[in-house]
C-alpha cells in the first residue's frame, strides 16, 4: 500500500473516531447506535436491480452530503436523534472509508473510485 493511502485511510479513521467521540459526548444511545450502522449498507439491495443501480443506491447512501447537512440540520434545529442518527452515517462512512471501500462505479460491485476490491491497487506495494 503506498504511503498516501495509508494517510488517506488515518484521515478517514480519525474522522470516525470523532463522529464516535462526538456521539459519546452527547450521550446519545448505544442501543441506537447498534441498531443503526449498518443501515447504510442496506443500499446494496439495488444491486439486485443491477451493477448500474446498485451504484446509484449505494453511492447515495455513502457520500457525506446528506449526513453533514442533517448533522447541520439537527444543530440548528437542536433536534438530539437527527444529530445522532447524522453522526453514525458519518462514522459508518468513515469507517468504510477508513478500511478502503470506496463509492461504487457502475461496472460492478467491487469497482470503486479506490480501485478494485479484493485486488492488489495498481501501483500499490506489497
Amino acid at each position: 500500500m503506498r504511503p498516501v493511502d495509508l494517510i488517506v485511510r488515518f484521515e478517514w479513521a480519525t474522522i470516525a473516531a470523532l463522529a464516535i467521540v462526538c456521539y459519546a459526548m452527547f450521550g446519545f444511545s448505544w442501543w441506537l447506535f447498534a441498531l443503526l450502522i449498518l443501515v447504510p449498507d442496506l443500499s446494496m439491495l439495488g444491486y439486485l436491480a443491477g451493477p448500474r443501480v446498485g451504484a446509484v443506491t449505494y453511492n447515495a447512501l455513502h457520500i457525506l452530503i446528506a449526513p453533514l447537512v442533517l448533522l447541520l440540520a439537527g444543530a440548528l434545529l437542536a433536534g438530539p436523534v437527527t444529530t445522532a442518527v447524522a453522526l453514525i452515517w458519518i462514522a459508518h462512512i468513515a469507517i468504510d472509508r477508513a478500511l478502503g471501500y470506496g463509492l461504487k462505479l457502475p461496472t460492478g460491485f467491487q469497482d470503486t473510485h479506490l480501485g478494485r476490491i479484493g485486488r492488489e491497487r495498481k501501483g500499490a506495494a506489497g
